[in-house]
């Protein structure tokens, strides 16, 4: 099957790598480039850090490899380790998830640093908050939206080859779907098979009227691609 991966790099290329080892033809065209936002970290002491995307973890300074680092997922786990921080705490893949895990952790009250992108999800933080830890959320990295969409895409689509797309959070959903509607491919989009990561992700495509035929069990890359080969 030919799957379009609009997701930001460097993930983009990881997944069509794992798609290519399925047997599948993936077309890397991210609608999103993940920009690094050059400001210093805050002072700490910190009790914690909290870390809900991979991209995050290169905004770390040497002054915190001995705080405890709670990372949202699998790959955001192993990016933090293999940069030499932690000890890591890995989470289950969705912010509510991750808020639990560091309550079991932590007592209330600590000072936690949340390194994030400027879009980002109401949790972990509510719920952190709400449980009365005090969080300072630095702002790390940006998605940017590319301005037009990709050529690939754009071929694939009006040349009737693209059966299916891969979508990894609500932002980049939006941004196919705004691109592709701009670019005159809005129903070609709209009939391919939509596989999301997350149902938050599955409910941004409904909203715009887009059936989605798959949403991942739990919000991991392996869950999303076990769609693939039902």
């Amino acid at each position: 099957m030919r799957v379009w991966v609009a997701r930001p790099e460097p993930g983009a290329s990881r997944t069509g790598a794992a798609l290519a080892g399925l047997g599948h033809a993936p077309v890397v065209a991210p609608v999103l480039a993940v920009r690094a936002v050059e400001t210093p970290l805050p002072a700490g002491p910190f009790d914690g850090i909290i870390l809900t995307s991979a991209n995050a973890v290169a905004a770390l300074e040497t002054r915190l490899r001995n705080v405890p680092v709670f990372a949202v997922g699998t790959r955001t786990a192993e990016r933090a380790r293999e940069a030499g921080f932690g000890p890591v705490t890995e989470g289950p893949g969705d912010g509510a998830g991750l808020a639990a895990l560091v309550a079991r952790h932590l007592p209330a009250g600590g000072r936690l640093l949340h390194v994030a992108g400027e879009d980002r999800k109401p949790e972990p933080a509510a719920a952190l908050t709400e449980a009365g830890f005090r969080l300072v959320i630095h702002i790390a990295y940006q998605a940017q939206a590319v301005a037009d969409l990709p050529a690939p895409v754009g071929d694939a689509l009006m040349a009737g080859t693209l059966e299916a797309a891969l979508h990894y959070s609500s932002r980049s959903a939006e941004t196919a779907v705004s691109l592709c509607e701009a670019a005159g491919h809005g129903g070609a989009f709209r009939a391919l098979n939509h596989y999301c990561l997350s149902a938050d992700v599955a409910r941004t495509l409904e909203q715009a009227g887009i059936r989605v035929h798959f949403v991942a069990a739990q919000p991991r890359e392996t869950a999303l691609l076990d769609g693939l080969v039902r």
